[in-house]
């Protein structure tokens, strides 16, 4: 009996494990026209791929109808991107497509747009990856074609902008055969020498040649690239998979150099503006501090010792001002209310009276009398005058009379 016998399950699994195995199988692009196309109610699309060599069954999973954007009929030509397995239940290979492309002249657009939404969904375009381009730069990496207007135009503008700026030209092919892996080189290259920023970039052309720039490997590069990366690809209107990639899109290569190289002339500009106000600012500073500083000093003064002794000094000379001012408007109101004390007594002054022809007459004792109603005839009595005095003996008292002349002794 023969040895080793498998079933035919066994084998289907095995080839379908080979298949599995091989990587060309598992991403594979395959070229041929639409036969026995079949729209399923599940969604899934069944169809054959012919050439005038053969035929290949394929199928379209309801999942990735979003990779077809077109309704597809017998007798296209396109072009199916997928993979190749075996169907263990038939024994049979087929084709399982992701995506679908028309062949002939939309084939370009279809497969830029199959990579845009593939890239897209995995965050290749998202914001928060997007690198912020530096405002100062000292060296500006160009990677883009040694000959041809948009060279000329970046180093013309960067020149004119700021002559300090150094640009570092990486000369890569930007069109044809190997132009991707050229660019990529240019970017990995200027990223080594550590440039500050980085134009990738050519002027305009046609899809075709444009095409470079919308190769997935520099999608990558750029994406990767861990120098700010400013996408400057044609015209305004062109735009290719790098400049969804880059952290900055530029509508031509000479905006790319205006956005990556600050103007120092603007700059000086605005210093200047920045140091006069600095200026004024520091001037109005320096004007408060040295009111301050007058407060400051004056408080000082104001509660130093020697101040405060001289004001003390001071007030007590303003009180013996004060003092000898008062002592002297007292002693003139005193001088004048003894004058008039003075003039009073001078008035009622008996040596005054007497000199005025009147005299002073006093009792034995020496008291003075004051009427008649205290005498008796014969009382002894003292006349007082102005030059001397009489001894006198009361003669005759009359009351309310005339006086009449006394006897002598």
């Amino acid at each position: 009996m023969t040895k080793n016998v498998y079933t035919v399950g066994q084998v289907n699994a095995y080839i379908k494990n080979m298949f599995t195995q091989d990587f060309m199988m598992n991403r594979i692009y395959v070229k041929g026209e639409v036969s026995n196309c079949k729209y399923h109610t599940s969604g899934h699309i069944y169809f054959t791929l012919k050439d005038e060599t053969g035929a290949l069954p394929a199928v379209l999973f309801a999942g990735n109808r979003k990779g077809l954007s077109f309704d597809m009929r017998n007798g296209d030509n396109v072009i199916a991107l997928g993979s190749i397995s075996v169907y263990e239940r038939d024994g049979k290979y087929q084709l399982y497509a992701k995506e679908i492309l028309l062949d002939g002249a939309g084939l370009l657009y279809q497969r830029f747009e199959a990579l845009k939404r593939e890239l897209e969904e995995m965050g290749m375009f998202a914001q928060e990856y997007k690198q912020p381009i530096p405002s100062y730069i000292k060296t500006l990496g160009i990677v883009t074609a040694p000959t041809g207007a948009a060279i000329r135009d970046i180093q013309n503008i960067t020149r004119r902008r700021n002559p300090f700026v150094q640009p570092i030209l990486y000369p890569a092919l930007v069109q044809g055969e190997g132009a991707a892996a050229s660019i990529v080189n240019g970017i990995y290259a200027l990223e080594q020498l550590g440039v500050d920023v980085m134009i990738v970039g050519r002027g305009g052309g046609s899809m075709e040649d444009l095409w470079a720039f919308n190769e997935e490997i520099v999608a990558r590069a750029i994406f990767e690239c861990s120098v700010p990366v400013i996408s400057a690809v044609g015209h305004e209107t062109d735009i290719t998979i790098a400049d969804y990639v880059a952290d900055l899109r530029a509508p031509t290569p000479s905006a790319a150099a205006e956005l990556a190289v600050y103007d120092v002339r603007q700059l000086q500009g605005q210093l200047l503006t920045m140091q006069m106000e600095l200026n004024r600012r520091l001037g109005e500073k320096l004007q408060y501090c040295r009111e301050k500083f007058g407060e400051f000093e004056r408080s000082v003064k104001l509660l130093s010792p020697a101040n405060r002794l001289n004001d003390r000094r001071q007030m007590a000379a303003d009180l013996a001002d004060r003092l000898a001012l008062m002592m002297q408007q007292r002693l003139t109101a005193s001088r004048h209310e003894l004058e008039l004390y003075a003039g009073k007594l001078e008035a009622m002054s008996p040596a005054k009276k007497m000199s005025q022809g009147y005299a002073f007459v006093s009792d034995q004792a020496g008291r003075g009398i004051q009427g008649v109603d205290n005498l008796q005839q014969g009382d002894l009595l003292t006349i007082h005058m102005m030059n001397g005095r009489v001894k006198a003996q009361v003669c005759e008292i009359a009351k309310e009379a005339a006086f009449e002349q006394g006897c002598g002794n």
